[in-house]
């Protein structure tokens, strides 16, 4: 029996349809069927009882399909742990990332790492929701906030500062808000996730926390577009300084209110477990981590961030 068979077997029980888990597997529907009856053919036995409605485990799947897991399980084990003891970078990384972050930086510096490691192949998922690692084809995702599974493993990539930004078009026209009591004279550019608008913005100053809700015609659940919508002039919008480094740096927008300061928010590169973490995660990581700094580095430099914008301070926070 071939391992990629076996592969097939484990996500056709799984999803419990052969179309479904060809599609997850980017097979032909035809081809992973080939692959169940050969699997069935060496082992004697049906493992799946199919009708013309449904297809579910035989009594014979039920028994193998756990110790098949467990097998493969084990010989994943094993060819990490060769990969560790070699530090070797090749095979396919998996990666999800969110689309902002994820199509403006993240990707350029992935095909940087991809020239100098001609073995890595790379399969990217752009997307703001959130990555399941039981159901979706994913190794490792970079995401903003740390894992809310315990059984998630991660790495803190960095510290994020939060700014209200917004064109200085846009600011000349409609003035320059002083305080969140003034956003009500203008336009919000929300972010949108699982039907709930981010319409009610929170800000700190010193101890105090103000809250308010904003008012605004344009909302979606791409990041990307959010920052699209705000360099175009539309409106105010709350962005992490990461995605919008670019367009704060070239000066085609501005962080305002900036006594007022929304919460941070953090960078982690997440694994389902520590059996993982390969050396290429880990080159990953370290190019993620060198690549944010020196961005951050780059924003506190022009005076677009400083000192207060880290809870830790400038220095705890670039020499972490």
């Amino acid at each position: 029996m071939q391992l990629e068979d076996l592969k097939v077997i484990l996500k056709v029980a799984e999803f419990r349809s052969i179309t479904a888990a060809a599609a997850s597997l980017d097979l032909r529907t035809a081809t992973a069927s080939a692959a169940i009856k050969r699997v069935e053919s060496a082992l004697g036995v049906d493992l799946f009882i199919r009708t013309t409605r449904q297809l579910r485990l035989s009594s014979a799947g039920e028994r193998f399909i756990p110790k098949c897991e467990e097998a493969l399980l084990t010989l994943e084990l094993a060819r990490q742990n060769l990969k560790e003891d070699s530090g070797q970078i090749d095979g396919e990384l998996r990666i999800a990332a969110s689309s902002d972050l994820g199509r403006n930086l993240v990707t350029p510096w992935l095909d940087e790492v991809l020239q100098a490691h001609p073995g890595l192949s790379l399969r990217v998922n752009i997307s703001d929701s959130q990555v399941d690692f039981y159901r979706d084809p994913v190794d490792i995702a970079l995401r903003y906030g740390p894992p809310v599974d315990a059984n998630l493993y991660g790495f803190k990539i960095c510290e994020v500062p939060r700014l209200l930004c917004a064109t200085p078009a846009y600011l000349e026209e409609k003035g320059s808000p002083q305080t969140p009591d003034e956003l009500s004279a203008h336009n919000g550019l929300f972010y949108q996730l699982h039907e709930i608008v981010h319409n009610h913005w929170e800000f700190f100053r010193g101890e105090s926390v103000y809250k308010v809700r904003v008012a605004g015609n344009r909302s979606s659940n791409d990041g990307d577009l959010v920052r699209r919508w705000c360099v175009s002039g539309y409106g105010l919008t709350i962005k992490s300084c990461l995605d919008m480094s670019a367009d704060l740096l070239s000066g085609r927008v501005v962080a305002t209110m900036r006594d007022y300061k929304p919460k941070a928010t953090e960078l982690w590169l997440v694994s389902p477990g520590r059996q993982s973490i390969t050396p290429t995660v880990r080159l990953v990581r370290d190019t993620l981590r060198s690549r944010c700094l020196a961005v951050l580095k780059q924003l506190l430099a022009q005076g677009i961030l400083s000192d207060t914008d880290f809870s830790g301070g400038v220095e705890t926070q670039l020499n972490s």
